[in-house]
């Protein structure tokens, strides 16, 4: 028999569904995310920590899950919302259920609701406060929710990074020597990073500039992560005190952090950019690629000083998707070139930035 849940947004709009997750309650910032598959990758991304993802797609969970789709060290998302949640699964690797896997981690879920209803909402209003709950009335969870802090309030970050320093393949070091600073790193960006020859080190995300450059990094990634970048000066002073010291590569709110040591102001996007199917344009080479997103906030292009340029371009909004430097070796983008989920057809800016490595460490 399944068990009846609601999704309460904070305007007082309520959805009735049913449960296909842990009984109780849970709270975040609802988002839509257009990816049509994905769905285990996009619960385990720590970008989506503090946020309720609703996807788009209409049936879920017909793959179920498996280890090989898990990229951090637990389901970061705060609720799931779907209209149809696939009840078997049926996929060569095996694995359990999308609702099993729910029930496993604690994470309360929703389906049976008008997805296209809420997206339409969503984009007509924008982003709101939520909550998913089988065990309070409507009138209660409500209360609960408005009561409840805003999600550009809270420092995410501290909550999704690393307690202490790992190394993803501590035997590898062919090419040199890649330093991650997690704010929210997925698992992909080491696993690539590693593929293409490189020992790959994370960080917690309060390390200083001086302990990060005493392992002596042939390069250092700003990795991707959830909340409002206005909130982390700690993370912005860090990322000024590496500028010139060693190429950087920042991705999603790496770029954002970025962007903020060279004076940029971020903005809230309306209802953010969350998908694996938005056209960006590289504007070094005239290039337009499909890329993964995930990212509530931007950069404001006309802020940015110190001659930082932008590099790439979205072609939905004409948002700022990445940044350059006449001189300083940076490769900066908003979205997520690692993937998973999502087109890989931005492998080649992990290229970029390895090729500037290569060169610093030649001396060009």
């Amino acid at each position: 028999m399944t068990e009846r849940a609601l999704l309460v947004l904070a305007d007082g709009t309520t959805y009735v569904g049913e449960s296909i997750g842990a009984p109780g309650h849970t709270t975040g910032e609802v988002v839509f995310n257009t990816s049509m598959t994905g769905y285990q990758e996009i619960l385990t991304d720590p970008s989506y920590a503090g946020q309720v993802v609703m996807l788009t797609f209409p049936l879920i969970g017909n793959y179920g899950t498996s280890h090989f789709d898990v990229e951090s060290r637990r389901v970061q998302a705060a609720g799931l919302v779907v209209r149809e949640a696939c009840a078997e699964a049926s996929h060569w690797l095996g694995g359990t259920s999308l609702r099993d896997y729910l029930h496993a981690n604690g994470i309360r879920g929703i389906a049976g609701i008008d997805t296209r209803a809420l997206t339409r909402r969503i984009r007509a209003l924008g982003v709101i406060q939520g909550t998913i709950t089988t065990d309070e009335p409507r009138d209660a969870a409500l209360t609960r929710l408005r009561a409840t802090p805003a999600y550009g309030e809270i420092d995410y970050v501290h909550q999704v990074t690393t307690d202490e320093l790992y190394t993803w393949d501590p035997d590898q070091e062919p090419h040199g020597q890649i330093v991650v600073l997690d704010m929210g790193l997925k698992y992909n960006i080491m696993r690539t990073l590693n593929a293409k020859g490189y020992r790959t080190t994370a960080l917690p995300c309060d390390t200083n500039a001086e302990d990060i450059l005493a392992l002596a990094p042939d390069g250092i990634v700003l990795s991707p992560g959830p909340g409002d970048p206005a909130l982390l000066d700690h993370l912005v002073r860090t990322t000024q005190a590496l500028l010139g010291k060693q190429p950087l590569m920042g991705i999603c709110l790496g770029h954002q952090v970025l962007g903020r040591a060279f004076g940029g102001r971020t903005f809230k996007l309306k209802f953010g950019h969350h998908g694996g199917n938005h056209p960006v344009k590289d504007l070094l080479t005239g290039e337009v690629h499909i890329t993964a997103q995930n990212h509530g906030y931007a950069l404001d292009a006309d802020s940015l000083t110190g001659g930082v340029a932008i590099s790439h371009l979205n072609l939905n909004d004409n948002t700022c998707e990445g940044l350059a430097h006449p001189s300083l070796p940076i490769v900066s983008i908003q979205y997520h070139s690692e993937a998973a989920p999502g087109p890989r057809d931005n492998m080649y800016l992990f290229d970029r930035f390895l090729a500037m490595v290569q060169a610093d460490k030649r001396g060009g």
